[in-house]
């Protein structure tokens, strides 16, 4: 999906795209790379968008199925080396309620914290993602964007961020979408029966290759259709921009080998651990925190699965901590880490959780807190962690034990993630923090300004590091001669940011 428009009763009555647009195949379409920047352009908007998050948690999840799956493309010959090369691949997390996921020009897909509480297991989500992965690699978007030609990159730019706005607010999308003949360029950028039929047997191909189960494909557009038959209300945009058809749900259904076995979808304990994260994270309002203590407090729940029961506990001892209430949040945490013992990632999920309460909480002693940094591995002697939200909480433990040595340890673990993984913005700001506290305010200032190139945001790195070089000829700065490593590795930052806004300013 690239843009999200509802489809209006002019809309309908166009002739069908898949008349009009190229056929499957065809090369008359923009280059990579001026796909690549024109995704660079949107995405640079929705990091700045107040629905961005950045869970470490929700992101693990997300990243262990996003990347089998982009492996699988590369194996099959779907994900080119050109495009391997050249595109973000990066998927973007938002707030949102609703039910949905969009492609991007430039490999960027949006992935609403909405789909992640709806879905009933990996394999679902990965029959989407997949999907939308097929998308850009058969180059979908690229042949929409080409039949735009007539339009700027600005305006087609503007006008995917508008229908993206237009899912959650009407009024402020359409004050987005500019132009004219702003309605006929949304309805033209939709992807014909044809795109989606392709990008249905790819993204099939793709997430079974990668190892997950064919049955999620199919049990995700009965979830779809189910929506669709209670008269879709707004909460499943992705409805409106993939619209079912009975052709589709059918080709989904006759690739399932004859005699496959039907697969239990009921979630696990981990799964419904994460999909109660998503909800809890979508709406912070302080009613939806106190219903979760309503919901674990009730007798009902113990005759609840216990992965419905997971979710709940989980939901409250959250939301507890959130509201400030460390005593309830652990008594729920308590209660949470009796009932998943069976299921390791549960097990794993629930300590991260306790560290965060305890984080949160601010109540407890630097050696208490020493302790939490050990559930996540977090000692001299331990090894560097392989897990993002083990990293990230552990900069927030050596933060508030603000111990030479601990802070020592989780710097050099925050540098080596940051070299294998330029664009994690978030490791750039603890890491960043971390020099602060060290009293090593140029290389605080040089992580910052990386923090922002993560995110796109050139100009905003750009400040950081013209702040870092008038901090360095200070004529009253200790440093100005101290570190001649950083001050080099700053100035060729510099010129490299001020370029690549040169660039910029260029294409409008």
């Amino acid at each position: 999906m690239i843009m999200l428009p509802t489809q209006t009763g002019a809309q309908a009555s166009q002739p069908s795209l898949a008349s009009t647009l190229p056929q499957l195949g065809d090369g008359n379409e923009m280059t990579s790379s001026a796909e690549r920047r024109l995704g660079d352009r949107i995405a640079r908007e929705l990091y700045r968008d107040p629905d961005f998050i950045d869970d470490p948690v929700l992101g693990d999840y997300v990243q262990g199925i996003w990347q089998p799956l982009l492996a699988a493309a590369r194996l099959r010959g779907d994900l080119t080396p050109e495009l391997d090369e050249r595109f973000a691949w990066r998927i973007v997390l938002g707030r949102d309620r609703s039910v949905n996921a969009f492609a991007l020009p430039g490999g960027y897909l949006g992935v609403h914290l909405g789909l992640i509480a709806v879905v009933s297991s990996r394999d679902e989500l990965a029959s989407v993602l997949g999907h939308e992965l097929s998308h850009v690699t058969q180059r979908h978007i690229a042949r929409l964007m080409s039949k735009n030609s007539q339009q700027t990159p600005w305006m087609i730019g503007a006008m995917i961020l508008g229908a993206l706005a237009a899912s959650k607010n009407a009024e402020t999308g359409n004050a987005l979408i500019v132009g004219g003949q702003a309605l006929s360029t949304q309805a033209q950028l939709n992807f014909s029966r044809d795109m989606e039929r392709e990008a249905d047997r790819v993204g099939f191909g793709v997430m079974t290759q990668a190892g997950f189960q064919a049955q999620g494909f199919v049990s995700m557009f009965d979830k779809l259709q189910q929506a669709s038959r209670l008269n879709d209300s707004g909460a499943y945009p992705y409805l409106r921009s993939h619209p079912l058809t009975t052709e589709r749900i059918a080709d989904m259904q006759s690739r399932l080998p004859l005699g496959t076995p039907t697969v239990n979808n009921s979630p696990t304990l981990s799964h419904a651990i994460l999909s109660t994260r998503a909800r809890v994270l979508s709406n912070p309002s302080a009613q939806a925190m106190q219903n979760w203590q309503i919901q674990a407090e009730d007798s009902a729940l113990m005759l609840q699965p216990p992965a419905v029961q997971a979710g709940v506990l989980y939901g409250a001892a959250m939301a507890a901590s959130r509201l400030r209430e460390p005593a309830q949040a652990r008594r729920q945490l308590a209660r949470l880490q009796q009932l998943v013992t069976s299921d390791p990632e549960a097990v794993l999920q629930t300590r991260w959780l306790a560290v965060e309460v305890g984080l949160l909480a601010r109540d407890l002693p630097p050696s208490k807190v020493l302790t939490l940094g050990q559930d996540v591995g977090l000692s001299s002697t331990a090894a560097m962690p392989t897990r993002r939200p083990e990293l990230l909480l552990q900069a927030q433990v050596a933060l508030q034990v603000n111990q030479t040595e601990v802070l020592n340890t989780v710097a050099q673990r925050l540098q080596t993630w940051v070299a294998l993984t330029p664009n994690d913005a978030q490791a750039w700001q603890w890491l960043s923090s971390i020099y602060a506290t060290q009293n090593q305010p140029l290389r605080a200032l040089r992580a910052e300004a990386e923090a922002h190139m993560a995110q796109l945001d050139y100009a905003g790195a750009l400040d950081r590091l013209k702040a870092a070089q008038d901090r360095l000829h200070g004529t009253n700065s200790r440093e100005a001669s101290a570190d001649h490593i950083d001050a080099s590795i700053i100035d060729t930052r510099r010129r490299q940011i001020e370029e690549l806004l040169k660039e910029q300013a260029k294409e409008g």
